[in-house]
């Protein structure tokens, strides 16, 4: 097994990272390049910059904001938001990203992500996968959401992840959209769901409050990555601090 990376996530709107929770009431928190570099400089083993709002403002990513990003560190960047063509993931891999994050536009179109799969290679592409629990539906059952959550879609996320990777996808990134920001750890049973369903890595994302989730979401949601935001904004808890405790459950890390 590969070792757990530790992921912080830089959510950015108008030129800055913001956080909120269940992505609305967003807070400035600071300059994503200047972000980038301090937190490669605390171990981060990845970073992922999404254009929060570039979707639902039908605009491409910003391209100038994440080449200044790349610009600032070394460490795997992986950018989404907004990307809808080959053309739109060609420009954010030509500004340095070495992955891409598509999300709403793989629902939408999804011959995208075998083109850019084979165009450039399962390890360069990362599907978004936003979700919230199914309403009316029997306990773990979880619908995809697109535009920043604000769509339902009515596909289950299971069924979804296996798609996805049998169209090309090198990667998930899964977000429970009703655990992002409450700090109440992150959702297990739908981590799992998705892990044990699909043959690529998983990164879990949404609701870490403490180093003990991190750790429960790689022992018990069988995550390959571990990604957070807020509490690592904010100082609450530090990567180093995350990546001892996963050690300490005897799980291997890059210190």
């Amino acid at each position: 097994m590969d070792p757990i990376r530790v992921i912080p996530c830089l959510d950015t709107n108008e030129g800055r990272v913001v956080k909120g929770i269940e992505f609305v009431n967003l807070r400035d928190v600071g300059d994503p390049a200047e972000m980038a570099a301090a937190y490669e400089a605390a171990g981060a083993d990845e970073l992922v910059f999404l254009d929060i709002t570039a979707t639902y403002e039908e605009r491409p990513t910003r391209v100038d904001l994440a080449r200044r990003t790349r610009e600032a560190c070394t460490i795997p960047l992986a950018v989404g938001g907004g990307m809808k063509s080959v053309e739109d993931v060609a420009a954010v891999l030509d500004a340095g990203a070495d992955k891409v994050s598509l999300g709403s536009a793989a629902v939408r179109e999804p011959h995208l992500i075998t083109a850019v799969s084979e165009l450039y290679s399962p390890q360069c592409l990362t599907i978004a996968i936003d979700v919230r629990k199914a309403p009316d539906a029997a306990k773990d059952k979880w619908e995809v959401v697109i535009n920043g959550g604000r769509e339902l879609t009515g596909i289950d996320v299971v069924d979804w992840s296996r798609k996805v990777v049998d169209l090309g996808a090198g990667a998930i990134l899964l977000t429970s959209m009703d655990c992002d920001g409450v700090k109440d750890g992150y959702d297990i049973a739908l981590t799992r769901a998705v892990a044990d369903a699909v043959t690529v890595p998983v990164t879990a994302s949404g609701g870490a409050g403490k180093v003990e989730d991190f750790v429960e979401a790689v022992v018990e949601g069988h995550a390959s990555a571990v990604l957070a935001a807020s509490v690592f904004h904010f100082g609450e808890i530090s990567i180093r601090e995350v990546k001892e405790a996963l050690r300490a459950a005897g799980l291997e890390v890059n210190l």
